[in-house]
């Protein structure tokens, strides 16, 4: 009996293993199914990756969605800087994020909620209880320790009228006056200057300080009072933790925004002030925007990243080293045509490891500051976060694709010998049906090449004819990269039915700055060529259906829908979101003007020609030649793109008698994060796609 059965089970084996060679391919594929909306809900998102000072450890935060209470909560985690079994380090209910560590890595400071508004906490590693560390009645954030671990510095936005006090009497009156707003059934405001908004939130005339605090004693000062921020209140002229120590702890450098003019003004520069409050020194003179200050370890240098032009936020960012002795500086990257974001030196200060977008990817480079030679340390994906090691030989950085969300990663300090350490979202995705993105070229305007994705739908069949879908992406100076996006995911799209095109046109990031460049005042011209160029591309591929096509974008990508409502009738619909319709009332509502006056080439007054020409509303007469349907999606709290935009684009398809919906959130900003809010925007985009493609 026992010698009988090794051939049955090798009989059985075969006739398994025939069944599964004559299974059609249908069958197959039902194992795996399609991603859907709740896989965007499902996926817990992974951020902010630190290494230990010793190097054992990699603090990081997860981010879980609960969609029934309609909110996310985010908790800090561990794993080892050599991978293994990662463990959860907080439980709040209430989000933990920001972690920082202590200079002897016992220790991680961190921003949470739990006592009601965001504060400083304190954690072991160990285990133990976490304990509040600040109790600033205007909150706190971006906690960053002093070398030896005595101080913590952080942000607070607070009144500045107060700041000429010593902290408890100044943290009273900041205290008082909130109170007193939230109390008065008068909810005014008055307004004497520009920027009194930002992006969805209201200034109301504070300030966002850097304050010094004792771990010990508890004893905390504002180091940078006065009526001037001192970091950027813009993420486009931020990098992260926009301040830093000295090596000696003594002094700390940090980013002040523009002292007049905010506005239109882009003229931020790196100061230093000791950790008193005394001794403040201006060490960058620029008329353009520097920031991000970092030390060498040594303290003799400086690095920081700097921008030439004024007023232009999409300039070009170089890495810039201050001599502090000299008091002079110069710029390492002056000659590479790359834009630096964040970086950190080396322990031995011999080079410097920044991040920088190519080609639709971006991929982490070092320099070295003995003869400015740049070298390329990763080729896949889109990478940041980069933690060096103490010693200099290992990296720790994070990665995400246009197929999988940000997971952590180590490699040695050339990008050799690569390694995944965590698998937060594996066994979510192991069994989801999709085609990896494919990177093409075309010939766009003036014989430019234009990069562009391509995703194919699951179960693609070359054979069979697909509706495609172009999609355009916002900035205008941005990109379609090689990342992982919760809303505008084009393999969600795909899994749709449809073909996806995601191109990169001119005023695309990581081709070159004169490739940034070429939009500003051509908002219409050679990118709408570009464009176009690309559908005529897609339209020659013989799996796509040419009279099944339609298009979508949002803020610029919004303002490009519009603009191609006047311009071809080419797209069976169009979907617009945050998007611009009239310059200028875009110019007078909006908040950072400089952007407009440097797009169109000054103010509506001075350049009423260039506000005209590419224009939606002034090309509204073409709406009605080619009367294509749009969904307008606008949302109240945006405050960079004023929903009154989106009115005045609704206003005239409803008028001219062309279908249109108007999908309005009175909850949101420039984007759409809320879970339910975002699931209801998934649904409609997709139902009113599937009414026109399908």
């Amino acid at each position: 009996m026992k010698k009988l059965m090794p051939k049955i089970l090798s009989v059985i084996f075969f006739l398994s293993l025939c069944s599964l060679l004559f299974t059609p391919i249908s069958q197959l594929s039902a194992q795996t199914r399609f991603l859907e909306i709740d896989d965007m809900f499902r996926i817990k998102r992974v951020s902010d990756p630190q290494l230990s000072p010793d190097g054992k450890w990699i603090a990081y935060v997860v981010t879980e969605v609960d969609k029934a209470a309609n909110k996310m909560n985010s908790d800090i985690w561990l794993i080892s800087s050599t991978g293994g079994e990662p463990r959860k380090l907080t439980a709040s209910p209430s989000s933990d994020a920001n972690p920082r560590w202590s200079p002897n890595s016992k220790t991680i400071a961190f921003v949470s909620g739990r006592s009601g508004d965001g504060q400083i906490w304190l954690i072991n590693i160990d285990g133990g209880e976490a304990r509040q560390l600040t109790k600033i009645s205007t909150g706190a954030s971006q906690p960053v320790w002093s070398p030896a671990g005595n101080y913590i510095a952080f942000v607070s936005s607070v009144y500045p009228e107060f700041t000429d006090k010593l902290f408890k009497e100044s943290d009273e009156l900041n205290k008082k006056k909130n109170e007193d707003k939230e109390k008065s059934k008068v909810k005014a405001r008055i307004i004497t200057k520009l920027l009194y908004r930002h992006w969805n939130a209201w200034v109301d005339d504070k300030r966002q300080h850097i304050f010094v605090m004792n771990i010990e004693t508890g004893e905390t000062k504002n180091i940078t009072p006065g009526d001037r921020d001192a970091v950027p209140t813009s993420s486009t002229f931020s990098a992260g933790d926009d301040f830093t120590f000295s090596p000696d702890g003594k002094e700390i450098a940090y980013t002040a925004t523009p002292t007049e003019n905010e506005a239109w003004n882009t003229n931020h520069d790196i100061y230093t002030v000791s950790i008193d409050g005394t001794n403040r020194k201006q060490i960058t003179t620029n008329p353009a925007a520097d920031g991000f200050p970092r030390y060498s370890k040594d303290g003799k240098n400086i690095a920081y990243r700097a921008q030439r032009r004024a007023a232009f936020e999409a300039d070009k960012w170089e890495i810039m080293l201050h001599d502090r002795a000299m008091s002079k500086s110069e710029s390492l990257t002056e000659k590479e045509d790359i834009s630096v974001q964040s970086f950190k030196w080396t322990s031995d200060g011999t080079k410097i490891y920044f991040t920088a977008e190519e080609n639709a990817r971006q991929q982490i480079f070092n320099v070295s500051l003995k003869d400015k030679k740049l070298s390329k340390v990763t080729d896949l994906g889109v990478n940041g976060d980069v933690n060096i090691s103490t010693d200099g030989k290992m990296l720790v950085f994070s990665r995400q694709t246009m197929s999988r969300p940000i997971e952590i990663y180590s490699s040695t300090s050339d990008g050799k010998k690569i390694k995944k350490l965590t698998n937060t979202n594996d066994e979510l995705f192991a069994n989801i049906n999709m085609n990896e993105p494919e990177s093409i070229t075309y010939t766009g305007a003036e014989g430019a090449t234009i990069q562009s994705w391509i995703i194919k739908p699951p179960n693609f069949d070359q054979n069979k004819k697909y509706p495609l879908v172009m999609l355009v992406h916002g900035g205008p100076q941005g990109a379609w990269e090689e990342l992982w996006h919760y809303r505008w995911n084009p393999q969600l799209w795909a899994a749709q039915g449809y073909v996806v095109m995601a191109p990169n046109p001119r005023g695309s990031t990581g081709f070159g700055q004169k490739f940034v460049d070429e939009i500003s005042g051509d908002w219409g011209g050679k990118v709408y060529v570009d464009v176009m160029k690309g559908v005529e591309f897609v339209e020659n591929l013989n799996y796509i259906d040419k009279n099944r096509m339609a298009a979508a974008g949002a803020s610029y990508g919004g303002y490009f829908m519009n603009w191609m409502a006047t311009q071809t009738g080419k797209f069976k619909t169009l979907v617009t979101h945050a998007s611009i319709y009239n310059f200028y009332s875009m110019y007078g509502t909006t908040e950072e003007v400089w952007f407009d006056e440097w797009e169109h080439g000054g103010t509506p007054w001075d350049a009423p020609h260039e506000y005209d020409k590419f224009s939606p509303h002034a090309h509204a007469k073409n709406l009605l030649k080619y009367k294509t349907p749009m969904l307008i999606i606008h949302n109240e709290f945006d405050y960079r793109v004023p929903v009154t935009e989106g009115m005045q684009l609704f206003t005239t398809l409803q008028r001219m008698g062309i279908k249109s919906k108007f999908l309005y959130f009175p909850d949101e900003g420039h984007g759409v994060l809320k879970p339910q809010n975002s699931e209801l925007w998934h649904n409609t985009v997709f139902e009113w796609l599937a009414e026109y493609l399908k």
